[in-house]
């Protein structure tokens, strides 16, 4: 027979990374992390948090090893600890997915009515075919981060003023954070309420990163440049 108390500590390392994921708000920084490093100011304006409780929450992630931390100047900078930390978010929003039947309604209480999708597969196809443009509409700074080759970067507050950039007679394919973040959806919703043919990516960038796909990185690039 094992010793149970050694058990005990073995299994209570593997609680670890469920005590510090055990939290709506920690997650939603491992989602904002999961596109690219941020400052502690820059995710807690993205999350609408105050920096005192965003550095407690990121002070968790990173005593459970999830995330990683390196100084410059006075700024402190997070990056997700390894691609495996991405990986074990995704696969435990599938698993609620299936499981709890109450994601569904706040799925789409959140992202509203579902939209066209294009899978990863037919958006390298088309696109170097020149059949499709490529939108990201995810904030400037994650498209320098790290972005789709020759996707176009208009975040999605900008979309509205900047059609005429997009080619009209060719159709878009927007694309954002991952399947449950909403610019991407909107994006589809504001191109075609304007006339253009669009549909989003079925998942995001991280997912695309994981895939193993080529990915660029670098300022953003201008419709047309």
């Amino acid at each position: 027979m094992g010793d149970q108390r050694a058990k005990a500590d073995l299994y209570e390392q593997f609680a670890r990374l469920g005590k510090a994921m055990a939290s709506p708000r920690r997650l939603e920084l491992i989602d904002l992390l999961a596109q690219g490093e941020r400052s502690v100011e820059d995710l807690a304006g993205a999350a609408g948090l105050g920096v005192t409780s965003c550095s407690a929450h990121l002070q968790v992630l990173h005593n459970a090893r999830l995330v990683v931390t390196r100084r410059q100047g006075t700024r402190i900078y997070y990056s997700l600890a390894s691609d495996d930390v991405a990986r074990l978010y995704g696969e435990m929003r599938e698993v609620a997915s299936r499981l709890l039947a109450e994601v569904e309604p706040a799925r789409r209480a959140y992202l509203g009515d579902d939209v066209e999708v294009i899978g990863r597969e037919e958006l390298l196809r088309r696109a170097a075919a020149g059949e499709v443009t490529v939108v990201d509409v995810r904030p400037a700074a994650e498209y320098a981060a790290g972005h789709i080759p020759g996707a176009i970067s208009i975040p999605i507050e900008e979309l509205a003023q900047r059609l005429a950039e997009l080619p009209p007679e060719i159709e878009v394919a927007a694309y954002c954070r991952g399947p449950y973040c909403v610019f991407a959806h909107e994006a589809v919703r504001v191109l075609r309420a304007a006339g253009r043919g669009a549909r989003r990516l079925a998942d995001g960038m991280p997912e695309w990163r994981l895939a193993g796909l080529p990915v660029s990185a670098g300022a953003p690039t201008q419709a047309g440049a």
